[in-house]
């Protein structure tokens, strides 16, 4: 990912703009887009700030807030699915979310999905399936 311009640059464009030049000659002058230009000064307007803004990908998830309920459905059926519990969050809180993501939150708290080692071995027809469980991953 691409580094912010400096704080220098950032200064010299806005202080160019307050002291009359147009946005896209100062854009020119400076060798900056014109749109960088414009939001910068804009930026400075707004919050009387300079500083650029936070870059990558946002921290957290829309899951976090909805945690207990996750835990609590994995909790009552330890052989729930993942695109179940996709379902449930969906119905009853109106979250929208699909197996990956529920995938990373699991991992993100160090719960793994795991069989029981019986269930490795192909079972009989009729036979109950063994119950999964999430168990928490040592390193």
């Amino acid at each position: 990912m691409a580094r912010a311009y400096g704080m220098d640059l950032r200064r010299r464009v806005v202080d160019a703009i307050e002291a009359g030049l147009s946005a896209r000659m100062a854009a020119d002058r400076f060798s900056v887009a014109p749109s960088t230009a414009i939001n910068w000064h804009r930026h400075w307007r707004e919050t009387g700030s300079l500083d650029p803004g936070r870059q990558g990908k946002p921290s957290g998830s829309k899951l976090d807030e909805h945690e207990a309920f996750i835990l609590g459905l994995v909790e009552d059926n330890k052989d729930i699915a993942l695109h179940e519990i996709a379902a449930k969050l969906a119905v009853e809180r109106g979250v929208r979310t699909c197996a990956a993501t529920l995938w990373y939150f699991f991992s993100r708290r160090g719960l793994t999905h795991k069989k029981d080692r019986p269930c490795l071995r192909a079972t009989a027809p009729g036979r109950p399936r063994p119950a999964a469980r999430l168990v928490r991953r040592t390193a």
